[in-house]
């Protein structure tokens, strides 16, 4: 069945930049042929988050209703859709669409589509309507970006992965992270505690490079082998050519010649952290030994699936602090001091 009418949701929108996130309504489309209707059950508050309602990466659009790590159940389906019925546990991450043509989307790398991908929140849809995201009681997004979720994956500890596990993921597959090979994560934060359990999980002797060993614990609790301060100058004359992978999760300017020095002939330091403030990189620091400076978007739409049936085989899963929705303002102040372990989740029931 398709419904013909849109529909009135409660939401959490930022009604201008830097401004309070406030309780308010918002209207879904109504479901066409091949779209799917979700109860959102969980969402996750994303760093990302932050940087959008400020309008720090530049052109925003007003109201925004944020949250792109969504998780819930499907309500109802439209008359074409073939992989997803009523009931079904699904999820629904950063992208709702693209282009479906170009060389990168029929390769399954839709995050890079040639257009341009429609993001889920703070975008344009292609029938030139703002999209909205997971802050709320509801979505509606064609079944060709909607994710299944694992049973044995919590809906509430499987919102974070819709990003922070596929930002992750993604790069620890394609640069080859697994056995033999030695791997640093760079920060113990929303990203970097699923990192570390990914990496672990796939085989790599880990390492996690943070700021001081407040968190050691918490870091070889979750799979890593080492645990060094960045604040210790011993860590840098130590570990220098120590690894073959460098995955950078903060959000800050870095020394980046100083991490350089810590990859192998032909390491790679991938950043996944986007700071608003343009940082400078020597690229002598880069040459001595053929090392590589790249960066990683989230992953396609079947390498997420892949990495959520990854996640429910080997028992990786966000650690989260469940809040209620009009939590949200101080969960965002929370955040930006740090003051959580390690992802924020929204109980839409509370909306």
């Amino acid at each position: 069945m398709t419904s013909t009418t849109t529909t009135t949701v409660t939401a959490y929108a930022a009604p201008a930049a830097k401004a309070p996130l406030e309780r308010t309504t918002i209207e879904r489309r109504a479901v066409r042929e091949r779209d799917v209707r979700i109860a959102i059950a969980y969402v996750g508050i994303c760093h990302s988050d932050l940087h959008q309602v400020s309008a720090g990466w530049g052109a925003a659009i007003f109201p925004m209703v944020p949250g792109h790590e969504i998780t819930g159940v499907v309500r109802e389906v439209g008359s074409a859709v073939t992989g997803f019925r009523a009931g079904d546990r699904v999820g629904v991450g950063c992208m709702v669409d693209s282009c479906r043509v170009c060389e990168n989307c029929r390769a399954g790398l839709e995050q890079y589509c040639a257009e341009g991908p429609v993001w889920t929140y703070n975008a344009v849809g292609k029938d030139g309507q703002p999209t909205y995201g997971g802050y709320a009681q509801e979505i509606v997004v064609d079944e060709s970006f909607v994710v299944r979720v694992p049973d044995a994956l919590g809906l509430d500890v499987a919102a974070p992965l819709l990003c922070a596990g596929i930002t992750t993921y993604s790069p620890l597959r394609h640069w080859g992270a697994g056995p033999g090979r030695r791997v640093a994560i760079v920060g113990l934060g929303g990203l970097g505690h699923v990192a570390v359990q990914l990496a672990h999980a796939l085989g790599a002797e880990v390492t996690v490079l943070s700021q001081s060993l407040r968190k050691r614990d918490d870091g070889l609790r979750l799979g890593a082998d080492h645990y060094r301060a960045t604040a210790d100058p011993a860590t840098f004359e130590d570990l220098a050519g120590a690894f073959d992978l460098v995955l950078s999760t903060v959000s800050a300017p870095l020394d980046f010649a100083a991490y350089f020095a810590l990859l192998r002939t032909d390491g790679a330091m991938v950043n996944l952290g986007l700071p608003e403030e343009p940082v400078q990189i020597g690229l002598q620091s880069l040459n001595g030994r053929r090392r590589s400076m790249s960066s990683s978007g989230i992953g396609g739409i079947a390498e997420t699936q892949e990495m959520l049936d990854f996640c429910a085989e080997h028992g990786v899963a966000a650690e989260i602090e469940t809040i209620r929705a009009e939590q949200v303002n101080e969960a965002y102040d929370r955040l930006l001091a740090g003051d959580v372990r390690y992802r924020f989740v929204i109980d839409t029931a509370t909306l």
